[in-house]
C-alpha cells in the first residue's frame, strides 16, 4: 500500500491497532497526538507523529496536508461531536479522499443517548460533506476491562459497573481495527455504515465468570446504582456530563439496547469476531 493515512488517537484503543495494521501492510502513516508522550509512542509503532488540535480547524488541515486517506476519532467529551465536525472541515480543506469515521452502535437511532447524539453530529457532518466515507459503529470494547478495571480484577477480585443484567454484544478492539483497516485499504466501504459488535451478547455476570474460569480466580461483578457509580466518577475528577452520560449508557445496556449481534466482522474481514473467551485468554497478563 503507498498512501498516506492520517490516524488520530493513534495511541490509543483502537488507534494503536490501527496504525499497527496500517505499517504492517506497507502504509505511511502520520499519526495524530496531542501530548509528546504520545508522540513517541507513534514512532515506535512506525507512524510519522504530527501534534493537532481537534478543536481547531486550521490545526487539522496541517496535520492534514497531503493525506489520501484518514481514520477519524473523538475523545468522550462534551465537544465529541464539534470537533468531529472540525475535521470534516479541515478534510474536505485539505482533499481527503476517504474518511473512516469512529461512531458507536446507537448513534442513528432516534432514541440515542448523549454520547450517541455526539456521535451523530460527527456523522451527518461527514454524510453532507461529500467526501466518500465509511461510518464504523462500535459496541462496547472487552479491553474496558483492563483498561477501565483492570486494576480491581487484580487487587480485589472484582470489577464494578452501573450495568445491571444488561447484555453487551461486547466487541474485541482487534476486530474493530481490522474493520477500519479494510475500510481504509479496500474497496466497496463508501458510504456504509456498520455496527460491529462480537459474536455473542454477554452480561458482565457472564464475564465473570469466563475471568474466573480463565484465572483460576473467583472474580465478581459489582452492579453500582447509577448515582453511585456518578459519585464516584465525580470524586475522581471526572466532569459531571461524561459521569452522566455514562450512567446513562448503564442504563441503555440495563434496557437491552446494547444486545444486538451484528454480522460486521465476518462481512468485512471475511473471519469470525473474537470472543470474549478468547480475549480473556489472550490477555492474561493484565488480570492476574
Amino acid at each position: 500500500m503507498t498512501e498516506t493515512v492520517f490516524v488520530t488517537g493513534s495511541t490509543g484503543a483502537t488507534g494503536q491497532e490501527v496504525v499497527r495494521r496500517l505499517v504492517e501492510l506497507g502504509a505511511t502513516v502520520r499519526a495524530g497526538y496531542h501530548s509528546e508522550a504520545n508522540a513517541e509512542k507513534a514512532r515506535q509503532l512506525g507512524a510519522e507523529p504530527v501534534q493537532v488540535d481537534l478543536g481547531d480547524v486550521e490545526s487539522i488541515q496541517a496535520a492534514l496536508g497531503g493525506i489520501d486517506k484518514a481514520y477519524s476519532l473523538s475523545p468522550v467529551h462534551p465537544d465529541l461531536g464539534q470537533y468531529g465536525v472540525n475535521f470534516v472541515t479541515a478534510a474536505k480543506r485539505a482533499g481527503v479522499k476517504h474518511i473512516v469515521r469512529l461512531s458507536a452502535v446507537g448513534a442513528d437511532a432516534p432514541e440515542a443517548i448523549t454520547v450517541g447524539r455526539w456521535h451523530r453530529e460527527a456523522e451527518k457532518a461527514l454524510e453532507e460533506s461529500g467526501i466518500p466515507y465509511t461510518i464504523v459503529r462500535p459496541n462496547i470494547f472487552m479491553q474496558n476491562y483492563f483498561n477501565l478495571t483492570g486494576n480491581t480484577i487484580k487487587d480485589q477480585n472484582a470489577f464494578y459497573f452501573p450495568q445491571g443484567e444488561g447484555e453487551i454484544a461486547i466487541v474485541d478492539v482487534r476486530d474493530l481495527a481490522s474493520v477500519i483497516v479494510t475500510a481504509l485499504t479496500e474497496e466497496g466501504h463508501e458510504g456504509k455504515a456498520y455496527d460491529v459488535t462480537g459474536p455473542e451478547a454477554i452480561s458482565n455476570y457472564q464475564a465473570a465468570d469466563t475471568l474466573s474460569k480463565v484465572t483460576g480466580r473467583d472474580i465478581q461483578y459489582v452492579d453500582l446504582p447509577g448515582d453511585v457509580a456518578r459519585q464516584a466518577m465525580i470524586d475522581a475528577g471526572m466532569p459531571e456530563v461524561i459521569s452522566e452520560a455514562i450512567v446513562e449508557l448503564g442504563d441503555a445496556v440495563k434496557a437491552g439496547h446494547t444486545s444486538a449481534i451484528s454480522t460486521a466482522v465476518q462481512q468485512v474481514t471475511g473471519r469470525p469476531p473474537i470472543t470474549f473467551e478468547k480475549f480473556a485468554e489472550d490477555h492474561m497478563s493484565h488480570f492476574v
